[in-house]
């Protein structure tokens, strides 16, 4: 008689096979196409701007209290947000969603699923609805970065940002979130199999392994670049000097409310339009923690995103220190209140709770392959009218807010059906 483990392994195995055809499929035939639409569309120069001028809101100056003297400021809506893996981002877009919103902005969306078709290059052509010439405010899901492709599709005024986070951090999380996605990773024993991974990570390793980029300097992957480079090749170097010449701020996952603060000095942002609630966190018996020498290993493992997270950390505080510290406390401080003043009004219990503890389906956040680990949210029941519509959108996770805005996501919801199909 087969025991337990031996049906889980199979039904496993199963689920995986088929999602990976199922998924490689799809992706096949879409690339095909769009290969072919890509060929035909003329080149039609992008405009230098697509700003409007929304009538809520009237140039302010730039910082949390007026400063003698202060320039004034109109608020940017021309954005690229670089959306990186495991790295607060899904917050992020929740942001620029309501933000989009709210000045009923243009957003450019994949067609058909969440993300441009990672990991393919991004390529115009992935666009909902795109024609040459089309004005695009936002850009924000999850893509492999083309800089030149990108600049193709917006403004020339267009403001450039993403997030990183520290890689050790990323990769526990990455590894957990990814790891039965990746076949490479199935072959290692022991409860601990980060442990065992770290331990000799080339044993297990496959560059060209299916999903094997979610593994090893995956930040400096999802930004285009090789990252099977080695920390001293002279390309890491030329690459992270192309990154920080082409975004204006690189945001920092540890520092994420500083970050936010930085955000809207340089795009002359309102304070409400930061507010936010923390999406897709995993609870914390999920969380393997990294002692001082798998931190290390893991670090050394990723040398080439811990040589580019090492270079934005530094441009970071460089930011902050011109911003001023005081300045960036009482800024801090302002969101800090004005986020739990939010939370009382909108969560129910005033905290996340575990995705089997989430009352409403569309309140559900994506969790991965085989477990329910991420948290998600509960609505007050007794929100008022005021707040009722603002409170939902904060609590949304990123698919259902995506269908609300008008995405189709057919492949992303198959694949999905698939998993529950065959009952993971």
């Amino acid at each position: 008689m087969v025991g337990k483990p031996g049906r889980q392994w199979r039904s496993m195995c199963k689920g995986l096979i088929l999602g990976t055809l199922l998924t490689s499929c799809t992706i096949l035939l879409y690339c095909l196409a769009s290969l072919q639409d890509h060929a035909t569309f003329p080149e039609v120069p992008v405009p230098y701007s697509c700003a409007h001028r929304p009538a809520h809101s009237p140039q302010t100056t730039n910082g949390s209290e007026p400063l003698p003297g202060g320039a004034l400021c109109t608020p940017k809506v021309d954005i690229m947000f670089m959306k990186t893996h495991k790295t607060a981002s899904s917050t992020l877009i929740n942001i620029l969603f309501r933000f989009g919103e709210k000045h009923q902005l243009k957003f450019a969306f994949p067609e058909s699923r969440n993300d441009f078709f990672y990991p393919a290059f991004f390529q115009r052509s992935q666009v909902k609805d795109f024609k040459p010439g089309m004005c695009f405010n936002i850009i924000c899901n999850h893509m492999r970065f083309d800089a030149a492709e990108v600049a193709k599709l917006l403004p020339t005024d267009t403001a450039y940002v993403t997030v990183l986070r520290d890689p050790a951090e990323l990769f526990e999380s990455s590894f957990h979130y990814f790891g039965r996605m990746a076949p490479l990773t199935w072959q290692i024993a022991g409860e601990d199999k980060l442990r065992e991974f770290l331990r000799n990570p080339h044993y297990y390793f496959d560059p060209e392994g299916f999903n094997s980029f979610y593994l090893k300097n995956l930040l400096f992957f999802d930004l285009g670049q090789d990252n099977a480079l080695e920390a001293d090749d002279p390309r890491v170097d030329e690459a992270i000097g192309a990154i920080a010449e082409r975004f204006q701020l690189v945001m920092l996952a540890e520092h994420f409310e500083e970050s936010l603060i930085l955000l809207k000095d340089a795009l002359c942002w309102e304070t409400d339009d930061l507010l936010f609630f923390k999406l897709n966190a995993r609870k914390g018996s999920t969380v393997s923690k990294l002692d001082p020498e798998l931190r290390a290993k893991a670090l050394e493992w990723n040398a080439v995103d811990w040589k580019l997270y090492q270079h934005f950390n530094n441009t970071f505080w460089r930011k902050v220190d011109a911003y001023g510290h005081r300045r960036m406390a009482e800024d801090v401080e302002e969101l800090r209140r004005r986020n739990a003043e939010m939370a009382a009004i909108c969560i129910e219990g005033g905290h996340a709770v575990e995705a089997t503890n989430i009352q409403e389906k569309d309140m559900l956040p994506w969790q991965p392959i085989g477990e329910k680990s991420i948290m998600g949210y509960n609505l007050k029941k007794n929100v008022d009218k005021k707040h009722r519509k603002v409170c939902r959108k904060m609590l949304m996770p990123e698919l259902q807010y995506l269908t609300e805005l008008g995405v189709n996501l057919w492949i992303t919801k198959l694949w999905g059906h698939v998993r529950d199909v065959i009952n993971w």
